[in-house]
């Protein structure tokens, strides 16, 4: 199935057009915080015009809005950006509109990406797909929601510790966070660089592994990235697959376990081997993620500093400069990660936080490659409850962090995982099942996500 084959053939202009439209009509959700109409119309009458050719000819798509782009501005959903416009775009819009891709518009995220329910956001937040009054996840809300409304075929997004696949998750969507290093980052605004992740929420597994085709190589402008290894994949024999012990015990809402079991069950009838694997470092891996990732945000937020680019106070001097610009433009998260990086990374605490959390990081990492000796991929669900309602964990910070508990494992290892639709409860709220894999393994996990769809 491919929603993006319907946009294939069919005039550019009537596919912006609509996609412009849609996304007018669905603005009480917030997932878009600007359009770019004006340079979208462009592009697709060269596309109708025969001047710009490739694979994905005239078909919208919207970019989290920490993607540099040209047309319009790139926030990340902070003041601090409110009114930047980039002189470049990233590596990744630029592989994409060398295939003849539209951008239609930016999506709302939490504030620099932080969070994992797009109510961080500058602007206000971004409401579920399916129920107003819940969250959309995050950080790239906007992102799964504009998919989920259908303004969109696909959307980028980020994944640091499950911001792709957690709001995949709470919308129904397909969300894709690939071996880190996969695509480029290039000209996007960076979060965890040891773990920050570029890759697609998708209506479905086939536009999702088309997308990341396009996307994945090496970028001479980020040497981190990989020599490209991605490759779309049949699944021409069963494969094992263990269950996450952990991630199936009572504390996971009952009706997450019962959507996923199911579609373990699923897995089972389609010839798979299913069997039960303990990861005991994943009860650590949240508190590994927290002191790690806050020690990498504290770094690359130092160059928000009021004077080489973004929002300067009025100030009398130079230290007021500094102070009172970071002040007026991070949210209250960005400050508490600030606070908690630059604590784990402080004389005298290094060694007993940071240090620590790494080791403790690579025995997580050592009893992933173990289990990967025997499975193909690992199976649980994406995150212990459906969407939360707006406002519900906004006062307590750790139950916040608590929603990324099933996704941040993947993302300190650096492995890709993708969120697969697996129904819904009975209030009508998506559940989404997740896929894990040793490196490089993305194109088997598309596949396994493909199958299911069927």
């Amino acid at each position: 199935m491919s929603r993006i084959a319907d946009f294939i053939g069919v005039s550019a202009r009537e596919n912006v057009e609509k996609a412009l439209a849609k996304a007018r009509e669905n603005e009480a959700f917030h997932a878009l915080l600007s359009l770019t109409e004006d340079r979208a119309l462009e592009r697709a009458a060269k596309v109708d015009a025969g001047e710009i050719t490739g694979r994905l000819a005239g078909v919208p798509f919207i970019a989290k809005d920490n993607f540099l782009t040209l047309g319009g501005t790139t926030t990340a959903a902070s003041k601090f950006l409110e009114n930047f416009s980039a002189p470049l775009q990233a590596t990744a819009i630029e592989k994409l509109e060398a295939e003849g891709a539209i951008c239609i518009g930016k999506a709302n995220l939490d504030a620099f990406a932080h969070g994992g329910s797009t109510e961080n956001s500058a602007f206000g937040p971004t409401k579920n797909a399916h129920d107003q009054e819940r969250v959309a996840g995050g950080s790239s809300g906007g992102s799964a929601v504009a998919v989920a409304l259908d303004m969109v075929p696909f959307a980028l997004g980020t994944d640091t510790g499950g911001s792709i696949r957690q709001p995949a998750s709470y919308n129904g969507v397909v969300g894709m966070k690939p071996t880190y290093g996969t695509v480029s980052r290039y000209g996007v605004v960076a979060m965890a660089s040891s773990t920050d992740t570029i890759g697609v929420l998708s209506a479905t597994a086939e536009d999702a592994e088309l997308v990341m085709d396009i996307l994945s190589g090496r970028d001479r402008k980020d040497m981190t990235t990989l020599p490209d290894f991605f490759a779309p994949t049949a699944l021409s024999e069963p494969k094992r697959i263990g269950v996450i012990k952990e991630f199936m015990t009572d504390d996971v809402d009952p009706e997450v376990r019962v959507r996923v079991s199911e579609y373990i069950e699923g897995l089972k009838a389609k010839g798979h081997t299913v069997e039960e694997v303990s990861l005991p470092m994943v009860k650590y891996a949240l508190a590994i993620y927290y002191i790690v990732v806050p020690a990498e945000v504290s770094s690359n937020l130092g160059r928000y500093d009021g004077v080489r680019y973004g929002k300067r106070a009025e100030a009398t001097s130079l230290s007021e400069v500094y102070g009172l610009s970071r002040d007026q433009g991070f949210m209250p998260e960005n400050k508490r990660r600030i606070m908690i990086g630059s604590y784990v990374l402080s004389s005298g605490f290094f060694d007993a936080y940071y240090l620590k959390a790494q080791k403790a990081r690579t025995l997580l990492i050592d009893e992933f490659n173990k289990i990967f000796e025997s499975f193909d991929a690992i199976v649980g669900p994406v995150a212990p409850t459906p969407a939360f309602k707006l406002g519900e964990n906004t006062e307590d910070p750790v139950k916040m962090y608590l929603a990324d508990i099933m996704t941040v494992p993947a993302s300190l290892a650096g492995l890709p995982a993708i969120s697969a639709p697996a129904g819904k409860t009975e209030a009508g709220l998506p559940v989404g099942v997740q896929f894990i894999g040793p490196r490089m393994s993305d194109a088997t996990l598309l596949a396994l996500a493909r199958q299911g769809e069927v």
